[in-house]
């Protein structure tokens, strides 16, 4: 007879409250890997980069923050200190690198079109995120006491 785990999504307070922090997080982020690099590059050939170059970058640089962390441990930062982690919806196991960056990728309009993917989350079943719905990712709640990052 098998035992099935019961695990609990996040709620969704506290998903937003993870991520008004992190979006405070992600300031010192942007300044060490695109603010400073930028700065020497201007100051090195006397020329600002092209602007769809600073989209670019911040995109990538933010990539590799969230990629690199959601596929090593399944948390951010701001995730690990409000105890979430992010699995796959369907059998709630740590999340590959596409599906990683498909959900990182439909964050963008999810959250950049007035929040709409966020607001989605109101008429949800579950209260998920547009994003997390179309990539089929899910943010569960960490039991207390449980080690944050695995």
């Amino acid at each position: 007879m098998s035992q099935r785990l019961v695990v609990e999504l996040g709620g969704l307070r506290r998903r937003l409250a993870a991520l008004v922090y992190e979006g405070l997080l992600l300031v010192g982020v942007l300044a060490l890997f695109y603010l400073i690099p930028n700065l020497i590059y201007s100051m090195a050939v006397e020329v600002a980069p092209a602007g769809w170059f600073g989209w670019l970058h911040i995109l990538v640089v933010l990539g590799g923050y969230f990629l690199y962390y959601w596929c090593t441990s399944g948390q951010t930062l701001a995730m690990q200190t409000w105890r979430l982690r992010l699995v796959t919806a369907d059998e709630g196991k740590p999340v590959a690198w596409r599906r990683a960056l498909l959900r990182y990728l439909l964050a963008w309009p999810s959250i950049c079109l007035f929040g709409a993917g966020l607001w989605w989350a109101l008429i949800d079943r579950d209260r998920q995120f547009a994003h997390d719905r179309l990539a089929r990712t899910a943010i569960i709640l960490l039991p207390a006491g449980e080690k944050m990052a695995a």
